[in-house]
């Protein structure tokens, strides 16, 4: 298939403008490997890894399987009490990319440039975008209302447009792809390239649950709801029974103990902490909590598939829509 060149393809030598996005406990170093391979590129999040030696065993094992950029995925706010270990890992083995998630990213910028290191910056508004342009990010990932996740508030093509309008870095929009004529709308919106997450979830390589991949075969973009259950802040899940059982908002005491000015911070990081507890039990194992965390691009999952024949849709969708 040929190449489609943008600003994102020259910048990190891949073939297509698509980034595997780093969605939590999904992501692995087999999902980036193979995402290199079919001419994208991936990211995971450090905090996939449960301790330093992990994390660089699996940048080994990427480095070791592909020249080609990959990407990893570091919360840059107080909540990541590991922040610094991991990102002297990636400054160790010079990781071609990084993707700022939450808080300020001044120090990892500051870390990552001098050694060549690009620094993508989540953002969801205009705002985020000047402050991480001033602080020396090289792109901007630009989260949507159609995003998984913690999705944000603009619709893809105001929010392009507008940062597009106001910032002089590349844009990457995040959100709302399952298809390759949809990309093709990104990319004639303003944007370099996309971040696609939910698709891959239901791959060979990911290493959740069948019924999680299967969840995201059957179930569409009606059933994803968003909830304030798992970290404090919306966040899009599958509407499964649990979840129609339990609501998706916090309790009266939840929401007292979450505004409480004393105590709010250390609520936070229980919600926080219990709530990824429930995604892990659902992700990899049979639970009656199944909460499982994805966008509403699983409309488009219709079977468990490689990595690479995902990749080989979505480009061949985007050639079609070009004739």
């Amino acid at each position: 298939m040929p190449k489609i060149e943008t600003d994102l393809t020259r910048m990190l030598g891949i073939d297509y403008p698509i980034i595997m996005a780093p969605m939590f406990l999904v992501s692995n170093a087999k999902m980036v490997i193979e995402a290199c391979n079919a001419g994208i590129t991936g990211a995971i999040p450090a905090l996939n890894y449960r301790n330093d030696a992990d994390f660089r065993n699996a940048l080994t094992e990427i480095k070791n399987a592909t020249g080609k950029s990959f990407g990893i995925n570091l919360i840059a706010n107080k909540s990541n009490i590991r922040l610094d270990e991991q990102l002297k890992a990636c400054v160790d083995f010079r990781v071609p990319f990084i993707i700022t998630s939450l808080g300020s990213p001044e120090k990892i910028i500051e870390s990552c440039k001098p050694h060549g290191m690009k620094v993508f910056c989540d953002v969801v508004d205009e705002k985020h975008a000047l402050k991480v342009e001033e602080l020396g990010a090289d792109a901007l990932i630009a989260v949507n209302n159609e995003a998984g996740g913690h999705a944000g508030k603009i619709e893809p093509r105001l929010l392009i447009t507008t940062l597009k309008k106001h910032c002089k870095i590349p844009v990457i929009s995040a959100g709302g792809v399952g298809m390759g004529m949809q990309m093709k709308k990104m990319l004639e919106y303003g944007a370099c390239g996309v971040s696609i997450g939910s698709p891959f979830i239901a791959s060979n390589e990911s290493p959740v649950s069948n019924d999680y991949k299967m969840a995201c075969v059957h179930y569409g973009a009606k059933d994803i709801v968003m909830t304030t259950k798992l970290s404090g802040t919306p966040c899009t899940v599958i509407n499964t029974d649990y979840v129609k059982k339990t609501g998706t908002e916090q309790n009266i005491v939840e929401r007292f103990l979450n505004h409480n000015k004393k105590i709010k911070k250390w609520t936070k990081m229980v919600t926080y902490y219990k709530g990824m507890k429930t995604l892990e039990r659902a992700a990899f194992g049979a639970t009656y909590q199944t909460m499982w965390c994805a966008g509403p691009s699983i409309e488009y999952v219709h079977s468990i598939r490689p990595v690479k024949q995902i990749v080989n849709e979505l480009v061949n969708g985007y050639e079609e829509s070009e004739n």
